[in-house]
């Protein structure tokens, strides 16, 4: 016997797996867990017996609900699934799979449509962030068709523009949770960042690697991984989150100078393979440490003008805008709000079935 579960499965952004209605699923953490790992098939290197596609931007879940704070509509779970560990870990966000909770919202009945363009107020449950999503909805449904291109997703798509709000110390309630804008781990300096998502990050070159490695190259380098895993795991130490050996946060990032007209280049790790692209929320942390004071990032990064300003952030596969208000007051970066501009497409809806020995409804 199986029970089956409705989804919806969507790419967001550069990221793509199933978005469900958290009711349809167990509400204790541990049974959760194991019905995620059963829908994207997770402990296999193909994830063969579920959804996921193989790699860590193709086993990720939203799980949506009616928010209960007067400042949202909609609340966002978010899950990383492991690939090759039956492992789930709930510690960060993710924001191109955020991309697809305002679209995904209105498909579930969640939120209703307003006019050609719906505003969606959405809570990052994982990390209490809010962000204003605005889906184009015109004739009272959600519009997939557009013109709007995103380095690492063929073709165009309609916009879904996101405005991030109170994301200075996601996770550790501060920029820089270790109290410093540098800190020196293993013989490296780096820089401990909690902007939207915690980071390290640090010089590419410090690391022995240009930063404009290809993602199959950095992949191959494994002497590479061990050395940033070791500085991760003690920078997560530092920054007050503890044992991270089985999280995915603190997430790493290298910065190089930029070679396409962008403000710099990074290459951002998820952190023990490298990301095709870049993440939403990495991309704002990366921005943060690159307009404060005082940073790794210091004398790599393009002249900035006053803000708003739209931070171009070079990757493997083009380059991502960030649009991002902020201050510099007495040395001290104030970073206000960001707001990225990219697109989302339902792929399908239906059922996902696990073994009801998993999952039985009522249980």
């Amino acid at each position: 016997m199986q029970t089956a579960i409705p989804f919806l499965f969507m790419r967001g952004g550069t990221s793509c797996g199933p978005y469900f209605n958290r009711a349809d699923l167990p509400r204790d953490q541990d049974a959760l867990s194991d019905v995620l790992v059963r829908v994207v098939g997770a402990g296999n290197p193909r994830n063969i017996d579920g959804l996921g596609g193989g790699s860590a931007v193709t086993t990720k879940v939203a799980m949506l609900s009616k928010s209960d704070d007067p400042a949202a509509d909609v609340d966002y779970f978010f899950a990383q699934v492991a690939v090759e560990e039956k492992l789930v870990d709930y510690g960060p966000t993710c924001g191109n799979i955020l991309v697809g909770v305002g679209p995904a919202a209105i498909e579930m009945g969640l939120v209703a449509t307003d006019g050609n363009e719906t505003r969606v107020k959405i809570r990052a449950v994982n990390t209490g962030a809010l962000v204003e999503a605005i889906v184009q909805t015109p004739d009272g449904s959600v519009n997939y068709e557009g013109t709007t291109a995103v380095d690492g997703v063929p073709g165009t798509a309609a916009p879904v523009a996101l405005n991030f709000l109170d994301v200075v110390g996601s996770r550790t309630g501060k920029m820089f949770p270790t109290g410093n804008t540098i800190d020196l781990i293993d013989g490296y300096h780096v820089s401990c960042v909690d902007v939207a998502m915690p980071m390290v990050i640090a010089r590419a070159e410090d690391f022995g690697v240009t930063g404009h490695e290809t993602v199959k190259e950095l992949d191959a380098n494994r002497d590479l991984f061990a050395r940033m895993e070791a500085v991760r795991l003690q920078a997560g130490a530092l920054m007050g989150l503890g044992d991270v050996t089985k999280s995915v946060t603190p997430k790493l990032g290298l910065l190089a100078a930029a070679r396409h007209g962008g403000h710099f280049c990074a290459r951002y790790f998820m952190p023990w393979t490298a990301h095709p692209t870049l993440a939403v929320t990495g991309s704002q942390c990366l921005a943060a440490c690159s307009l404060a004071p005082g940073t790794v990032a210091e004398g790599l990064v393009a002249p900035v003008s006053d803000s708003p300003i739209v931070m171009r952030i070079e990757h493997p596969m083009g380059v991502m805008d960030v649009v991002v208000n902020f201050a510099i007051a007495d040395g001290d970066l104030d970073f206000r709000s960001a707001g990225i501009e990219r697109t989302a497409r339902m792929i399908a809806r239906g059922e996902v079935f696990v073994p009801s020995s998993t999952f039985r409804r009522g249980d």
